[in-house]
């Protein structure tokens, strides 16, 4: 283990990457905050526990969409066919009958914007024949993906003792929508939509955050009496993006305001600093029986981290390998890793890898080291022997 006195002298003015004292406090029953750049959980509260989701479920009804666009099996002009039972939905709709058409791209906006309970319907039952066949195709999928406290027992929402997501699991939804599906995504930032102009008054998006020149771009809101209000949010500032989730609010002026304050907090509260810059070298270390007989270590994409605002210094990183390296080495090999520990106990990991290819000596250098070394052990012997 060897001090990185070069990097420590770097990181003296920067504060030390830890939570914050003040954690955030919300009114929602349940909340996650996740930093997507570093994968870091910025707050949770009830973060795993299976709450009634809302339409905010309509996100993994999306997310079925968008694998069945990307694999093939619709494209956005694909019209579908609307039947009785998408057509007698209650709650948010469409206002969809039995003679339309709707296209998939119309489906798609009709769920974001206009949180369209019969849009839901006609999609799963356009992918899978009836809706509850549907419901289970998205529980094996949520499986796939790793949602851990999801059950699904419809496309919209709709209330149902059953129907349970978790915070986080809705947050990992909203994750996989931005990152696997980067064409689709931009839907999420439309603020209003109104399918052949019918009930225009209805044809705004309901999310709180989207004219508030905050950075948010999405996703999706949810309400029913059993689940309160309830927001899953993503924001962009400074290249930086937020993904969040509140459940349980008592009323929709409530979520608005929570909505607002967390994403404000994840972005005044914390700041990203970069520590190594990609292709800087960490620490240069010996290599045994190499040529050269040194290398250096550095890092595949640089170190960077959150810094909570106004915290005191105290970021410590130590190199971690095991020395002197053995040769041959070849460019990229992992040798080790970069432990940035921070104040409270919390670690950081990142591997070193080798800048440079090293090769093993050839004979002359094996015989020179041999030679270094019984010339080491002879000048030993002879300083205990007092000579």
């Amino acid at each position: 283990m060897q001090p990185l006195a070069r990097l420590l002298a770097a990181l003296a003015a920067i504060a030390a990457f830890a939570l914050p004292a003040q954690a955030f406090d919300t009114t929602a029953r349940a909340a996650w905050v996740y930093d997507v750049a570093t994968g870091t959980v910025l707050m949770e509260k009830n973060a795993d526990v299976a709450l009634p989701p809302a339409s905010m479920s309509k996100l993994m009804t999306l997310y079925m969409v968008f694998q069945a666009l990307e694999q093939g099996r619709l494209e956005l002009d694909t019209q579908l066919p609307v039947s009785t039972k998408a057509r007698q939905m209650k709650g948010s709709t469409m206002f969809l009958n039995e003679l339309d058409r709707p296209t998939v791209d119309e489906l798609i906006k009709g769920i974001i914007v206009l949180s369209g309970n019969d849009a839901c319907v006609v999609v799963a039952e356009g992918l899978a024949g009836t809706e509850d066949a549907f419901a289970r195709r998205m529980n094996e999928e949520a499986k796939r993906i790793g949602l851990t406290n999801t059950h699904l027992t419809n496309a919209s929402g709709w209330p149902d003792p059953e129907h349970r997501m978790s915070a986080r699991d809705l947050g990992i939804v909203a994750m996989h929508l931005i990152e696997d599906f980067p064409d689709l995504y931009p839907d999420f930032a439309l603020t209003e939509f109104a399918y052949d102009d019918r009930a225009p008054a209805n044809r705004f998006n309901r999310n709180p955050l989207l004219k508030l020149g905050i950075g948010a771009d999405g996703l999706k809101t949810g309400h029913t009496s059993e689940a309160g209000y309830g927001l899953v949010g993503s924001a962009v500032q400074d290249g930086r993006r937020i993904i969040f989730v509140l459940n349980g609010l008592e009323t929709e002026a409530a979520r608005a305001e929570e909505s607002e304050r967390i994403v404000n907090w994840a972005f005044r509260e914390f700041s990203m600093e970069t520590l190594v810059p990609q292709g800087q070298s960490v620490l240069v270390a010996p290599v045994w029986l190499g040529q050269p007989g040194r290398v250096a270590l550095t890092t595949a994409e640089g170190v960077r981290v959150l810094i909570p605002a106004g915290a005191e210094d105290g970021v410590t990183a130590e190199a971690v390998y095991d020395g002197p390296l053995a040769a041959p080495i070849a460019k990229g090999d992992r040798l080790g890793e970069l432990v940035v520990t921070i104040p409270g106990g919390a670690v950081a990991r990142t591997p070193l890898i080798a800048a440079q290819d090293v090769a093993e000596s050839g004979f002359l250098g094996r015989m020179q080291a041999a030679a270094m070394r019984l010339g080491g052990r002879a000048w030993t012997a002879a300083q205990q022997q007092g000579g």
